[in-house]
């Protein structure tokens, strides 16, 4: 079990990347789209890292 939240990136049966956000409990909590590129992966989770701290909570 990780002891921190941690981004883990694969490759699907299709060839494209995605990636996962796992919590410290090794709970994921978020899965990304598929990306073709692995840099196109690795700049999703940069996009998440910088803008989820700013993200607003919108009950339905």
């Amino acid at each position: 079990m990780p002891a921190e939240p941690v981004f883990e990136v694969t490759k699907d049966k299709a060839g494209k990347y995605r990636f996962r956000l796992k919590a410290a409990n090794g709970e994921v909590i978020a899965v990304s789209e598929a990306y073709n590129a692995k840099e196109s992966c690795m700049n999703g989770i940069e996009s998440v890292k910088k803008n989820a701290p700013k993200a607003s909570v919108k009950e339905l």
